[in-house]
């Protein structure tokens, strides 16, 4: 009975993930048009861009939008594998593999003893829920590597190491998979990897690291939690503008640097909780792996000046993650970040001139995105704490202390 009731979870989910992914791809390829503006423009115009420059043997060093580690160069130069077709055709048929590939790792986590295929079903259902800009960015093939990472974790953690530093250098947010890492094996192999893969770039490529000093002037994207200070500034007459800044909309004008730091603080603070947890934590199971990793991240993205879109992906992913695990408690923090999601794919892009506009519409959308990232990140940082750290039992007091304070005469 169990068997057929796997085959069957398993007969839906891959019912569910064929024509969903058929039809991003047939949005993405322009034979249906999605609504909003064209999301796979980046592809055509950016990511080819860089493309041309990076098969040069060189970094975009003069281009300010490119803002990414430099093991970021692989899945840009990746199309060239699919040589016969044109460049954005073959960037979407390797996304669409990346999807498979993230699928395909949570059936064999799920299907093994002890799990479940809910992490599958967020997967198959969280992705089309953010619309064809999940293949138009290469995140989803970043999500794919922390996926195996996160999998790898509790019996391969030399490979998990790897894997974690691998993702890192493609674009940053994997190290924080390491943060529940009990093992020493999995740091100490994050960072050779991590060393070969910088060195490397570094020796090969002029202009690995000239990324990091690409983001000094940035504003405040439009999406992102502090930009709800400026969207209800502008009802009010704040004297700032809207621009497309280093490669995003942005706001810039007065009080834009305050509430950037704000931001930074917030994930200073963020960090310094994360670092906290981690000392006092000492129950872990199978999955406090999978929640650490999930409510990292989820803390980072809610207080980044810049939330854009496909940083969902990265949620997506790890929540799957979470829930191959029957002990996992980020239940709702998962159902508000699938619910944030569809929320999402409103703001970007079907909505997204009237976000630009800070109209009624665009903040409604925003708020409520916002919100229930927050609500998700206080959520799953509490039910992390509950479920690793041990209440602190009270002191007991001396026996014969107590019979001194029964017998003593009142004052």
């Amino acid at each position: 009975m169990e068997t057929t009731g796997g085959r069957r979870s398993l007969a839906w989910l891959l019912g569910v993930w064929c024509p969903t992914r058929a039809l991003l791809l047939l949005f993405v390829f322009k034979v249906y048009a999605f609504p909003g503006p064209d999301v796979t423009s980046d592809v055509s115009a950016i990511y080819q861009g860089w493309y041309e420059v990076l098969r040069t043997g060189t970094f975009p060093l003069h281009d300010v939008t490119w803002q990414y580690p430099p093991a970021a160069a692989l899945p840009v130069l990746s199309p060239a594998l699919v040589f016969w077709l044109d460049y954005p055709s073959a960037f979407f048929v390797l996304c669409f593999a990346a999807d498979l590939a993230v699928l395909l790792l949570l059936l064999y986590a799920g299907l093994r003893p002890g799990r479940t295929l809910r992490g599958a079903w967020v997967w198959v259902a969280g992705v089309p829920l953010l619309g064809p800009t999940v293949y138009a960015r290469y995140d989803v093939m970043v999500t794919a590597v922390a996926v195996a990472a996160l999998l790898a974790g509790a019996r391969h953690p030399r490979l998990m190491g790897a894997l974690t530093a691998f993702g890192a250098m493609l674009k940053g947010w994997p190290v924080l998979l390491l943060l529940a890492a009990r093992r020493r094996a999995a740091w100490g192999w994050a960072a050779l990897t991590a060393g070969v893969l910088a060195a490397v770039f570094a020796l090969a490529m002029p202009g690995a690291f000239a990324f990091l000093t690409f983001q000094r002037d940035r504003g405040t994207e439009v999406e992102s939690l502090g930009a709800l200070v400026f969207h209800v500034a502008r009802q009010y007459g704040w004297d700032g503008q809207v621009l497309l800044n280093y490669g995003s909309v942005e706001f810039l004008g007065p009080y834009v640097d305050v509430v950037s730091t704000a931001a930074l603080v917030l994930s200073g603070l963020a960090f310094g909780w994360l670092l906290l947890w981690r000392l006092r934590a000492r129950r872990f199971g199978s999955h406090t792996l999978a929640d650490a990793a999930f409510v990292a991240v989820l803390m980072f993205v809610t207080t980044s000046r810049v939330i854009s879109p496909q940083y969902m992906v990265w949620l997506v992913g790890l929540a799957a993650v979470c829930l191959c695990f029957r002990g996992s408690r980020m239940r709702l923090p998962v159902v508000l970040v699938l619910a944030a999601c569809f929320v999402t794919v409103l703001e970007f892009p079907v909505w997204f001139a009237h976000v630009v506009a800070s109209d009624a519409l665009g903040v409604t959308l925003l708020f409520l995105r916002n919100g229930l990232l927050v609500l998700a990140t206080l959520l799953a940082a509490r039910a992390l704490w509950r479920s690793t750290v041990p209440r602190t039992a009270p002191l007991p007091v001396p026996a014969q202390a107590t019979r001194a304070r029964e017998t003593s005469p009142p004052s």
